[in-house]
């Protein structure tokens, strides 16, 4: 920095520059490809952590018979992982705008690692005894609170290594870490807790957490252009920060919303598909992996589409309504299985498929989204923006699951997939219009 764009600050703010400068000097130099590697920690931090949330509900039946639960315990317990996200990702988002998305994410894989590794001591059912319902409902919240620091920090390291016209599909790609970690989650875990137990369970999803600590540590830094700004971004505050913006607060707001029909297909998918249509094991856990697989493939294509389209907000708007539609089918054909005859396969098999395609549906635009509302806030408040975004996402994981039980028993399956309707179709008018154009 030179002599005469230090004049023109502060003496404070001339000795931060000064002191960034130099730092920034010392810091090593990355090549352009380097930022691939940063998508690569993005994508293993949150498959790794998507194993846990979307995989271990994943394995509903089997804890439901191992730990003693009731369908109410089941949500509660499944409820609080959601819970512990949303407790914490804004304050993670938070903190990763203040110390750094480095140090954010490998402070939170690392507490993981350890706190899965007191599960599988802990936590396990076994002769001597079951652990109770809150004792494991306590266990699954801290881990939520420990995995909300890995989606607001590597969204905001990419959004420092990845330029305007990358970013969708760069957000997008690190999306699929979510269907990729929830697929592998749903075809391991269940097999995994029948056959081995939940200490398995834990143990596989502890590994994996400390292989992405590891790569989390060699490939994750600050792009050199990311740190330059920092002495001006210090001394000049750009704007009312993402937690004042309306559009912000409404994009957030609907993707929370968009995602309590994601959540009830995550987490009680195995629930309505053993009890309502008695099918097993090994075809659920192919239809959850067929949800995610799904969901990766359109994330993808969606972040490069809507790159070049310039139609982010148009293509979320399109995502809520064809899910509200999609859910709404789901019903139709739940009420149709009521009066079907007897030894009928037909309608199971549309069952199965109309709830792949709806679960595809309602999980393929989050890439987009995050994109979208990291790019309202900018690069260097993406943190905040992204763990406000987070924060009501999980709010849904933590009420849908506790929610889903005493719905069930007041209604039917019916009126669950109904209510996914209503919620997609409730976020539409809520989501970004787009933009005028010229």
């Amino acid at each position: 920095m030179s002599s005469e764009m230090l004049g023109r600050l502060s003496p404070q703010t001339g000795a931060c520059a000064l002191e960034n400068a130099s730092a920034d000097a010392a810091a090593p130099r990355f090549a352009a490809g380097h930022r691939w590697k940063v998508l690569g920690v993005g994508v293993a931090a949150n498959a790794c952590f998507s194993m846990i949330f979307a995989g271990l509900p994943s394995t509903a039946v089997t804890m439901r018979a191992d730990y003693h639960l009731s369908n109410s315990n089941l949500g509660l317990v499944l409820g609080c992982l959601g819970l512990g996200v949303a407790l914490s990702e804004l304050p993670w988002g938070l903190l990763t705008d203040r110390w750094g998305d480095r140090r954010v994410l490998l402070a939170g894989l690392g507490s993981l690692v350890v706190w899965l590794a007191m599960m599988l001591v802990l936590l396990v059912p076994s002769q001597a005894g079951t652990p109770t319902v809150l004792f494991l409902a306590a266990n699954l919240l801290v881990v939520g609170l420990l995995g909300g620091s890995v989606n607001g920090s590597s969204g905001r390291a990419i959004m420092a290594w990845f330029d305007e016209g990358e970013r969708g599909l760069a957000m997008s790609i690190r999306q699929t870490a979510i269907p990729l970690g929830g697929g592998l989650g749903a075809l391991v875990l269940p097999s995994l807790a029948e056959g081995l137990g939940f200490a398995a369970v834990y143990a596989v999803l502890g590994v994996t957490a400390a292989v992405c600590s590891f790569f989390t540590w060699l490939w994750l830094h600050e792009p050199q252009s990311h740190r330059a700004a920092r002495p001006v971004l210090s001394a000049v505050k750009a704007g009312a920060g993402p937690l004042r913006s309306v559009a912000i607060w409404r994009l957030a707001i609907a993707i929370g919303i968009l995602c309590f029909p994601q959540v009830a297909v995550l987490t009680f998918t195995t629930v309505f598909l053993h009890d309502f249509a008695g099918i097993g094991t090994l075809i659920t856990s192919a239809a959850l992996a067929a949800v995610q697989i799904g969901a990766m493939v359109m994330r993808v294509w969606s972040g490069r589409w809507t790159d070049r389209h310039r139609n982010r907000r148009a293509y979320l708007r399109f995502c809520a309504l064809l899910s509200g539609i999609s859910f709404a089918v789901l019903a139709l054909l739940v009420t149709l299985s009521g009066i079907a005859p007897v030894g009928s396969t037909a309608l199971p098999v549309a069952l199965v498929f109309m709830l792949v395609f709806a679960g595809i549906s309602v999980s393929s635009w989050h890439g987009v989204a995050y994109a979208e509302i990291a790019t309202l806030a900018g690069a260097q408040r993406a943190g905040s923006a992204l763990g406000l975004a987070n924060t009501l996402v999980f709010v849904g994981f933590f009420l849908v699951p506790l929610s889903i039980p005493h719905l069930l028993a007041a209604t039917s399956w019916v009126g669950i997939w109904m209510a996914a309707a209503a919620c997609a179709l409730v976020a539409w008018p809520i989501l970004l219009k787009p933009e005028p154009q010229g």
